[in-house]
């Protein structure tokens, strides 16, 4: 069996996506908000459902931000070699890829509002089949890593 992946992506990483999933628990709230607002204005009879949609909301404020974050980096790693590069991630599947050079067609760096402020970006190797990421590398190394993943792929498709 092969070895996992050695490099890791920037431990910010956690930050961003801590603040990530704060931002995306404003929707579970509202709707909790609206569901207890609705059985006390209109006297629903169904009062179980608040309280239910109160639970998962706990959790979900519990989890989300605090545990998931921290799983996911730790999971997270990459390898870039001549011939492919080897991606590991996710939490109770774990996904292993190894992405041939010949086949990448291009490679992008993308950054938005959350991974700025960490100073993070994210990398994309796209096929023709799919398109793959490497997610909160830091800015110069997402760079780098982009710059020579292209020159390793112009190599790769220049000998063919």
């Amino acid at each position: 069996m092969r070895q996992p992946p050695k490099q890791r992506i920037a431990k910010d990483a956690i930050k961003a996506w801590r603040l990530t999933a704060l931002i995306l628990l404003i929707i579970p709230l509202v709707l909790t908000g609206a569901s207890w607002y609705l059985m006390y204005t209109f006297n629903f009879l169904v009062f179980w459902i608040p309280i239910v949609l109160s639970i998962i909301t706990l959790l979900d404020l519990i989890i989300t931000p605090f545990f998931i974050p921290k799983w996911r980096w730790r999971r997270w790693r990459y390898e870039v070699v001549d011939e492919e590069i080897y991606i590991q991630h996710g939490i109770l599947i774990v996904t292993q890829t190894l992405i041939p050079m010949i086949r990448i067609q291009h490679v992008d760096t993308k950054q938005g509002p959350i991974l700025s402020k960490y100073k993070l970006a994210t990398l994309t190797i796209t096929t023709a089949a799919t398109t793959h990421e490497i997610p909160a590398l830091s800015e110069n190394e997402a760079t780098e890593l982009r710059d020579l993943i292209s020159e390793l792929a112009r190599v790769e498709q220049d000998d063919v």
